[in-house]
């Protein structure tokens, strides 16, 4: 075999190995995009927040009535649904927050909510 030869063929070699490394790559960028893996990684997430939030006393019932309050104070729009998406826990009681997003049929929002005195209200409405 001739040098030339032996030549073509890596060079025939090596680009096959860089067409099924780009395939590859593709498919793990296309499967990482896929609206439903988000969707359950989203679930997940909520779960995670709402879990926390359970773990550590807080009142999921005062929290969602404290959301309804404070998306009715904005918006005549009623929520369709509610989804805690982050509890954030300080020390102490009086710097907790959360966030809610609130969707209804015409999109959604967050609204954080803080503590105050024994309950919840929204950020801004807060003493």
């Amino acid at each position: 075999m001739s040098a030339l030869a032996i030549i073509v063929i890596v060079v025939l070699a090596i680009l096959v190995l860089l067409i099924v490394g780009g395939l590859i790559a593709n498919a793990r960028r296309t499967r990482a995009e896929d609206p439903q893996l988000r969707e359950t990684l989203r679930e997940a997430d909520r779960a995670l927040a709402l879990a926390r939030a359970e773990d550590r006393g807080w009142d999921r019932h005062a929290l969602e009535s404290a959301a309804r309050e404070a998306f009715a104070a904005r918006s005549p729009i009623e929520p369709r649904e509610l989804q805690l998406v982050q509890v954030i826990d300080r020390p102490g009681i009086e710097d907790d927050q959360c966030v809610y997003r609130v969707v209804t049929d015409a999109g959604s929002e967050e609204i954080v909510l803080v503590r105050s005195g024994g309950g919840w209200a929204a950020a801004a409405e807060a003493p």
